[in-house]
Formats: C-alpha cells, sequence, structure tokens
C-alpha cells in the first residue's frame, strides 16, 4: 500500500514538473516572439516615436509580420501533422514536390512570356490559381496511391521524390534558355523570401492557414492515436485511411499556401518540429502545435530582424535558415542513423 502511495506521489510530481516546464518553455517563446515582432515593426523606424510617420511605416511593416505569421503557422503546423501519420521524424511535406511545381510555374511564366508577363499576371487570381494547382494534384497522388488495395505512404513518398525530380529537372532546363536579367528577375523568386508575399494576397491566404491549422488542431487526439500506427489506430476505432487522407488534404492547403505566398522553406518546417518535440517534451499534439508555431514565428522573425539590422542582408534570412535547417537534419541522420 505504501509503495503504491509512493509512485502515485511520484508521477503526480512528474506530471507537475512537466506541466511548469511546458508552461514556462511556452511563456519564453511568446515573450520571444513578441520582442522579435516588436523589433521587426519599430525599430530603426526613422521617424519620431508616436508621429503620424512613425505609425505609417510601422503599418507597411505589418504586412511582414503578417506574413511571417502566416508562414510559421502553415510550415509548423503542416509538417508536425504530416510526420505523425508518416510516423517519421525526418520526412517533411516539401518531399511531396510542392516547392518543384512552385519553380516550374514560376520559370514557365518567364520562359513564356519574359518578365513583363510574370509582373502582368501577378494578383490574387494568379495566387488562388497556384494554390488550387499544388492541392489539386497533391490530392490526386494521394488518392491514386493510398485508395488502392496495396496503397502504400512510403511508395507514396517515393513518387513523390522522383514527380519533385522531374520538376526540378524541367524548371533547370528552362532557366538555362533565359536571357541573364531574366535569370535575374526568376531567381529573386526561386528563393522564400517575407519581400515575395503581396499585401493583396493576405485576404485569401489568412482565411486558408486559419481554417486548415484549426481543423488540424481539432484532429489531435486523432493524431495522437495516428500516431500509435495504423494497427493501433484501427484497433481503438480509427479509420487510418480516411484520416490519413483529411489530413494530407489540410497539410496540403497550408504547404500550398505557404509556397505560393513567400517561395520555398525547404527545411523550415524540420527545424522547428524537431525543436517543438524537444521544447515540448510531450506527444499530445495539443500541446506540440502552439510550441511549433510560436518556434517558427520566433525563427522567422529573429532571423529577420538580425539579418535587417546587423547584417543589412534581409533576403538572406531563407539561406540561414535552410543553413541551419540542413545542418540540423544532418546531425539527426547522423545520430539516428537512418531514416
Amino acid at each position: 500500500m505504501q509503495q503504491e502511495l509512493s509512485d502515485r506521489t511520484a508521477g503526480a510530481f512528474v506530471n507537475a514538473r512537466a506541466r511548469r516546464r511546458y508552461i514556462l518553455v511556452l511563456a519564453a517563446l511568446v515573450v520571444a516572439s513578441i520582442v522579435f515582432g516588436a523589433g521587426v515593426l519599430a525599430w530603426d523606424n526613422p521617424m519620431p516615436f508616436g508621429s503620424e510617420g512613425f505609425w505609417r511605416i510601422a503599418k507597411h511593416r505589418t504586412t511582414n509580420v503578417t506574413v511571417m505569421a502566416i508562414v510559421a503557422v502553415a510550415q509548423a503546423v503542416a509538417t508536425v501533422a504530416f510526420q505523425t501519420i508518416a510516423n517519421n521524424r525526418i520526412i517533411t511535406p516539401s518531399i511531396m514536390g510542392f516547392e518543384s511545381l512552385y519553380r516550374v510555374v514560376q520559370t514557365t511564366t518567364v520562359y513564356l512570356f519574359g518578365v513583363a508577363g510574370l509582373v502582368a499576371i501577378q494578383g490574387l487570381w494568379q495566387f488562388g490559381l497556384q494554390i488550387v494547382i499544388m492541392v489539386g494534384l497533391a490530392m490526386a497522388l494521394y488518392g491514386w496511391l493510398l485508395s488502392g488495395r496495396y496503397g502504400n505512404l512510403q511508395i507514396m513518398l517515393l513518387i513523390g521524390i522522383i514527380i519533385g525530380g522531374g520538376l526540378a529537372a524541367i524548371s533547370t532546363f528552362m532557366q538555362r534558355l533565359l536571357t541573364p536579367s531574366e535569370f535575374d528577375v526568376l531567381a529573386a523568386r526561386l528563393f522564400g523570401n517575407v519581400s515575395n508575399a503581396d499585401a493583396s494576397y493576405l485576404p485569401l491566404a489568412i482565411p486558408l492557414c486559419v481554417a486548415a491549422a484549426a481543423l488540424l488542431w481539432m484532429r489531435s487526439r486523432r493524431l495522437n492515436l495516428m500516431s500509435l500506427g495504423p494497427d493501433a489506430a484501427r484497433s481503438l476505432g480509427l479509420d487510418h485511411r480516411r484520416e490519413q487522407l483529411s489530413v494530407l488534404f489540410l497539410v496540403a492547403v497550408l504547404m500550398a499556401t505557404s509556397t505560393a505566398l513567400v517561395g520555398p522553406m525547404t527545411f523550415l518546417g524540420f527545424l522547428v518540429a524537431t525543436l517543438a518535440y524537444q521544447f515540448a517534451d510531450t506527444h499530445d499534439h495539443r500541446l506540440i502545435f502552439p510550441v511549433a508555431v510560436l518556434t517558427a514565428f520566433t525563427i522567422l522573425a529573429g532571423a529577420y530582424f538580425v539579418m535587417k539590422n546587423v547584417f543589412y542582408a534581409q533576403g538572406m534570412v531563407s539561406i540561414l535558415i535552410e543553413l541551419v535547417g540542413g545542418a540540423v537534419f544532418l546531425i539527426v541522420i547522423l545520430r539516428k542513423g537512418r531514416l
């Protein structure tokens, strides 16, 4: 009896300590997000604080902060959910060829219509069309490869890699046929950059991102079951195949929105998901999602603030994130010794 009472007391102590740790981590990330977000809005503002000019400049910078928030939510939530249904902490949704498709669309536009054509087709309809194309192709691939009798997620991932490689080869071929001036304009769009986003895209991007992320958060309990594996999820009464397709659709919406908005950010999701699991120290998706989103925003806003105000190279933010994310990816691979 005393041993049982002692075990319960120890368990309660561990739970209380884990809860305090989670609250402290969440509070630290909230503070960091606010500090970097406010820094992006107010730091190095040439107008006196509180003046009309100060608020005009801050309002203009609000677009960048809003874009960072959208990308943070999309990349973080999509990657955590995708890794859960794939039962693999290494892969990211980028493996399905979203970024290669984005490069093909941009490169084809410049190749066929030139720089003037690329500028002419900018707008909300073009942004929405890119999202529809990306989500449509992704769901066609998912439905074909997962609905059959021998549907297999690993085969789907392999085919996604092959398709992504083929699209990348097509875009590279067209890029070699461009003039130097056209290639310079195109190259600026092929790297993920907050400056690529247009304020006119936000009325569509914000509802899509919020709705998809909210639906995935509401599925947290189901994702917890799916993380146990297909057999365990089915034995607990979950329709694994149906839930898998639903999650993949929402992941496709988030990734398509993020990629069409700012361009490719291959390793941001992986970096954020890896850090979120370390910070949260839990497998409950209701707790992981907020930590992942705050971590993503802190990384984006922090990198943007440092590169802009310290190194005066704000366009290098995505390159810095890809470098750090790629290094973390290699470290995780070398530590685990497998994919």
